[in-house]
């Protein structure tokens, strides 16, 4: 599980963006060709929103990959609180590639900003009670790296990656194990130094849980009430076992969540139900002197 570290920008953005054109360019934008060859524009990205800004890498390389000559001058950077009004880029260049890769760079930018925005939003609800809200698998295909970097920019943290870098026993693993006992002592045997956690769904399923030592119990739509009772037994048995609240998540539930006790609360709607920021860009057209 990453909760910790330092903020880098996903290895994958020139693979993202170079689908994302293709997807929305083809064969070439026939609309832009009706623009003068020799026209430039410069324009402004606004946020129309207060917002916490994500996504400056991939509209970066989108403008790139379509054209090095397009010059621009990001006033604020990924992680950083915008206000409505509020200018957040200016772009500069030739204006045939700036009108191609206008949606593309924006779709990036409103799309990883909402992500960063509720992820924000989630951690200032809990900020004091100690608990860290993580991030699941819930991402958008193809895009999980970029929506987990989002995360990380709103403040909150990552939970695995995918399938290969932690072990997450559910309950059909634990049906196909033959129990939750079974399931874990097989991920310790298997799993070398790869955490483990188990999903549970009762107070007593967390009694086995415990009794067979991973690292994390998720406790999967727990009442608030035992969730209190799950984390008095943790701590009155001293066991190094970290404690995860999942289930029927909200900005109007986390805070009481977090201040049972609980170590992490796990929000599959911060990369699920995303609502894009509400930016627009802005141009102006001129055509260069003649020679």
């Amino acid at each position: 599980m990453d909760i910790s570290g330092p903020l880098q920008v996903p290895q994958d953005v020139a693979l993202q963006v170079s689908a994302a054109l293709r997807e929305d360019v083809g064969g070439g934008d026939v609309t832009a060709s009706l623009v003068p060859e020799a026209q430039l524009v410069r324009g402004e990205v606004v946020t129309r929103e207060d917002a916490v800004l994500c996504g400056a890498p991939w509209v970066t390389e989108t403008f790139r990959q379509l054209d090095p000559r397009i010059a621009l001058t990001w006033a604020v950077g990924d992680g950083e609180r915008i206000r409505a009004g509020q200018t957040v880029l200016r772009v500069e260049g030739p204006a045939r590639p700036v009108l191609t890769g206008e949606r593309t760079a924006l779709n990036f930018l409103q799309l990883l900003s909402g992500v960063a925005t509720a992820a924000r939003r989630l951690v200032d609800a809990v900020a004091g009670t100690g608990c860290t809200i993580l991030d699941t698998r819930k991402t958008l295909p193809g895009l999980r790296r970029a929506q987990k970097y989002a995360v990380r920019c709103g403040g909150a943290r990552n939970h695995r990656m995918g399938l290969h870098d932690m072990i997450l026993i559910k309950e059909n693993h634990i049906a196909a194990a033959g129990s939750l006992t079974a399931a874990v002592s097989a991920a310790r045997r298997l799993g070398g130094r790869l955490q483990v956690e188990v999903e549970v769904e009762s107070l007593a399923e967390l009694e086995e849980a415990l009794a067979a030592r991973p690292d994390i119990a998720m406790l999967d739509d727990f009442s608030l009430a035992d969730m209190r009772v799950a984390v008095a037994r943790v701590r009155a048995a001293g066991l190094p076992v970290k404690l995860e609240a999942s289930g029927s998540v909200s900005l109007d539930t986390v805070r009481a969540i977090a201040e049972t006790g609980v170590d992490y609360v796990s929000v599959g709607g911060l990369t699920k139900h995303v609502r894009a920021v509400d930016l627009s860009m802005r141009l102006e057209f001129s055509t260069p002197p003649r020679t």
